[in-house]
């Protein structure tokens, strides 16, 4: 960390608890200076730093001022979804995001990829690099079918910090977080079977479930708190449920964080009615305090609990490296990675094991997340100030992704039709839906530098939201 992201730590930290409260005056760049022995230059650029996160703000000749907070005022509402197993559709809407990821012609404010710019990500290239000159070529051949032996062995390490005790031999490397998911879902369902998730839920998972041909059970699910537990049990009495898949840390694309409490409590509502838990923790090394949550594994006494994560949304999604640790079902899930896609692919895995056991993992996440706090503060910000008036904001405390209801009036799904005549692209609602629901929500990305066209981007497609909700309302009148 640089001097002037320490000030502004401190100050940031003396903000959020209080010590400055808001519009009061903050010292002086020369009172800054002689408390924390640091240069001007130093002390102005920790100020920069704070008035970039909207925190503060400059008045002239007055001083700099503690802003009112940018916690949203309004969270996106609790998920009603259908009370019954549906088929899973929206294939056409997934496949169609999938094409975007590689169009350089437009700029793609919704899609779930880090910044991949981070001066914190160069020791991987230069890893890559070395591995790559190696005249030993054994990161050529087959690894073995569970994975790489150093990778496995820094994955448990990692694991620690969630309160989850792995050995090295409960881990399972996969092709990907994807692959963790699909492998579990084989292992526990037959075509036909029911899976209870939360609502809105990652659509990947969802087209697992679709591929597999397994019926999801939306859960209703709130913002802050993650999936109704009393929704769950009566659903758990009410239909044959083999599986509950949740992602309770920094959820895709809530961005709700279970309580310890909740978790636990769910994990024993599994245990009660005998039911595994597919956990995806992709996303929960990304706290933007410490320490970061526990896992729903951290509680597992009986091995029902099925933890998939990797290093797509932490290091990069090219690499492909995931893991599994899938407790008691650790043999069915061997095989059926063995009839999926085999070993996976060994150079990556031995690139990320020496770049965590190095500790530039530990080093890249802590800058990342600390970028990615000061970012989710700048784009609510944007999104109170261009999107219709009372739209509901998610509020992550980790990760990298922002949740948005808008009026009923708006259907994100037209408006990207929309957008794309201005070479723009978000994620809409109806992906993360079993059934299309969530047409009036969409998901932001604010992983990458926020950058006066970004901020122009957002403009944008709140004027075309608050477009639509005049043209409905001009219909109401006629």
């Amino acid at each position: 960390m640089t001097r002037y992201e320490k000030v502004a730590t401190v100050l940031r930290e003396r903000i959020e608890r209080g010590i400055y409260r808001v519009d009061d005056r903050l010292p002086s760049i020369r009172a800054v200076c002689k408390e924390m022995e640091v240069s001007i230059s130093t002390a102005q650029e920790a100020y920069r730093q704070l008035m970039d996160a909207a925190l503060i703000e400059s008045r002239p000749k007055s001083g700099y001022f503690v802003l009112p907070s940018r916690v949203p005022t309004v969270l996106p509402s609790v998920s009603r979804p259908a009370q019954r197993p549906l088929d899973i559709s929206q294939w056409d809407q997934v496949l169609e995001l999938i094409a975007t990821q590689r169009d350089d012609s437009r700029l793609l404010l919704g899609r779930g990829v880090p910044n991949l710019d981070y001066e914190t990500l160069k020791p991987l290239s230069k890893i890559l690099a070395g591995l790559h000159r190696s005249s030993d070529f054994n990161g050529f051949n087959y690894d073995k079918l569970n994975g790489s032996p150093e990778l496995r062995q820094q994955v448990a390490k990692l694991a620690v910090a969630s309160n989850c005790l792995l050995h090295p031999d409960d881990i399972l490397i996969t092709t990907g977080c994807q692959e963790a998911l699909a492998i579990s879902l084989r292992t526990l369902t037959q075509p036909g079977d029911v899976v209870a998730v939360d609502s809105p839920s990652f659509y990947g998972t969802m087209q697992i479930l679709k591929a597999n041909g397994l019926k999801a059970l939306e859960i209703p699910t709130d913002p802050q708190t993650g999936i109704s537990l009393e929704a769950l049990e009566l659903a758990l009495e009410q239909w044959p449920i083999r599986a509950i898949q949740v992602t309770p840390t920094f959820n895709n694309p809530l961005g709700y964080t279970m309580p310890e409490a909740r978790k636990r409590a769910l994990f024993q509502l599994a245990q009660r009615f005998d039911v595994a838990i597919i956990e995806d923790d992709i996303y929960g090394d990304l706290a933007f305090t410490q320490p970061r949550p526990c896992t729903i594994k951290s509680f597992d006494d009986d091995g029902r609990v099925l933890l998939c994560s990797g290093f797509s949304k932490t290091v990069g999604p090219g690499l492909r490296v995931g893991w599994l640790a899938p407790g008691r079902y650790r043999d069915q899930a061997l095989h059926m990675k063995y009839v999926s896609t085999g070993a996976s692919a060994t150079l990556p895995q031995l690139a990320v094991a020496e770049f965590v056991a190095k500790g530039y993992y530990e080093r890249h996440l802590r800058y990342a997340a600390r970028q990615y706090q000061r970012q989710r503060d700048i784009m609510i910000s944007w999104v109170q100030r261009y999107f219709p008036e009372g739209s509901g904001i998610s509020y992550p405390q980790g990760s990298f992704l922002l949740w948005v209801e808008l009026p009923a009036a708006v259907d994100c799904v037209r408006l990207n039709e929309r957008l794309a005549q201005k070479k723009l692209h978000v994620a809409p609602g109806s992906l993360f839906s079993a059934s299309g629901k969530f047409r009036q929500c969409l998901r932001l990305n604010y992983a990458f530098t926020l950058t006066p066209a970004m901020e122009d981007a957002v403009r944008s497609v709140g004027e075309l939201a608050m477009k639509m909700v005049e043209e409905a309302n001009q219909h109401a009148a006629y």
